[in-house]
């Protein structure tokens, strides 16, 4: 059990398949990755079991694993046992002793709980993830739209306009934390104020986007006053709808959608070959919204936190 080399050996670190792997070269590259944070269990040439964290480019610790694999065509039983090694070992030696662990993502597909074979693959690796003293967090769609869905028209009820400066996009993002059902704007209040929990996020996401922030829109009613906004964005790997919202007092009337048109076509606008959006599953009201303007379910994504 020991991290790659490097990027030769990335066709070794590549036998197991998962939607992540072409980007791999890429995220080395860009110093999203670094070999010393992508573990390997080897028996010979053969590749047993994986585990990779991502971290923004130029970080000096991972944000997120987000691989974690075992060679599902073994028939070995102790193949569960292989993972939660690795990732016992992987962790030990390269992440901070104390420090919290980085929060585990995996995409899956959409109907992954139907399928035998699928809901097996999500499971063991859930189990490895479990026998090292992980939870379920939350699971999340994952939507896309398409330039062959109608660009959405412009709402004739709201006027939509820049966002003045971060300060007022904060105070924003403070307001609507009231009864968000968003699973990390809750965990976030649990530890932190309103203010903090707003500005860690616009901090830690939507500041880092290089994406033209004209693009952010605030939305208002006719005589000027917010009822909402949307961020969309280029995240690096594509163009996404970063951030919606409603603030409390003016949810119930059906603006989600407004605002959504919005954001889709102010990214259609710049010909992009899709846009891609995420919400909890259990966010029945924003699922809804994006199914309206056209987004597709592609994939879904499980999120696991260690307490």
């Amino acid at each position: 059990m020991r991290p790659i080399t490097g990027r030769e050996e990335l066709d070794i670190f590549s036998q197991l398949p998962y939607t992540l792997n072409e980007e791999l070269a890429d995220d080395l590259a860009a110093d999203r990755r670094r070999p010393e944070w992508m573990w390997v269990a080897l028996r010979g040439d053969r590749l047993l079991a994986r585990a990779a964290w991502w971290s923004r480019p130029g970080g000096d610790a991972p944000l997120i694993l987000d691989v974690l694999d075992i060679d599902d065509s073994a028939s070995d039983p102790d193949r569960v046992d292989t993972g939660v090694r690795l990732l016992h070992t992987a962790v030990a030696a390269t992440l901070s002793k104390g420090s919290r662990l980085p929060e585990y993502s995996r995409f899956v597909p959409p109907d992954w709980r139907e399928n035998a074979v699928t809901r097996q693959v999500v499971e063991d690796r859930m189990a490895v993830l479990e026998r090292t003293g992980a939870r379920l967090f939350v699971e999340r769609l994952r939507l896309e739209w398409r330039p062959e869905s109608p660009v959405p028209e412009h709402s004739r009820r709201l006027v939509f306009r820049p966002v003045h400066d971060a300060k007022e996009l904060v105070a924003l993002m403070a307001s609507v934390l009231d009864g968000t059902l968003d699973a990390h704007g809750r965990d976030d209040l649990t530890r932190m104020s309103v203010r903090e929990a707003a500005l860690k996020h616009y901090e830690d996401e939507l500041a880092r986007y290089t994406s033209p922030r004209d693009w952010w829109r605030i939305a208002t009613l006719p005589r000027g006053e917010p009822v909402g906004f949307v961020i969309p964005a280029h995240n690096g790997y594509n163009p996404i709808i970063a951030y919606i919202a409603v603030l409390p007092t003016h949810r119930g009337n059906g603006y989600i959608d407004d605002l959504l048109a919005e954001g889709t076509r102010v990214l259609a606008e710049q010909d992009v070959p899709r846009i891609r959006a995420s919400t909890d599953l259990g966010n029945v009201p924003m699922a809804n919204a994006f199914h309206r303007a056209g987004y597709a379910n592609f994939q879904r994504e499980i999120n696991m936190t260690w307490s």
